[in-house]
């Protein structure tokens, strides 16, 4: 297996928070303006942001500004505004990217193999006839050809736009 170093990832796993158990999606409500936080948008009950360790460019999670382990635990007016956010996240990757299709999910609890399973939030992956991430298969490593931050940037302003 070929070892790729990682350095920028230390940081990110062993820094501090403002909130109290460190949660990264409750510190990106607590922050959003802060570029590092990955936050694309904002609503009254949920946030959006890029997955530091996307599968693929532009991979988005959706997740309550509280702090649920589980969706049960939403109220109405959550729940009324998560599925067009969802919908909304779709149109601006298509506007951004252009994918041929998406993976869209929810794991909940460690048993389902949610990586936050305090924490429940929703994935938007754009996807690409032909792309197989055969590199993830066959040499354990993910290629990405643009960083987050200017993910972030080309995904902000469609956001905006979304909302006039």
């Amino acid at each position: 297996m070929q070892t790729l170093l990682t350095p920028w990832r230390f940081a990110y796993i062993t820094e501090t928070s403002v909130v109290p158990d460190a949660c990264f999606l409750c510190a990106g409500a607590a922050q959003p303006e802060d570029p590092q936080r990955l936050v694309v948008a904002m609503t009254e009950h949920h946030l959006v942001m890029l997955n530091r360790y996307p599968y693929t460019n532009g991979h988005l999670m959706v997740a309550p500004i509280r702090h649920l382990g589980n969706p049960e635990g939403s109220g109405p007016e959550a729940v009324a505004e998560f599925w067009p956010l969802v919908l909304k996240c779709q149109r601006v990757l298509v506007q951004a990217y252009g994918p041929d299709g998406f993976n869209m999910g929810l794991n909940l609890g460690e048993a389902g193999g949610a990586g936050v399973p305090e924490h429940f939030h929703f994935h938007v992956v754009p996807r690409w006839s032909g792309d197989t991430n055969f590199m993830s298969v066959v040499a354990e490593t993910r290629l990405l050809p643009e960083e987050p931050i200017r993910i972030r940037e080309r995904l902000l302003p469609l956001f905006e736009e979304e909302e006039s």
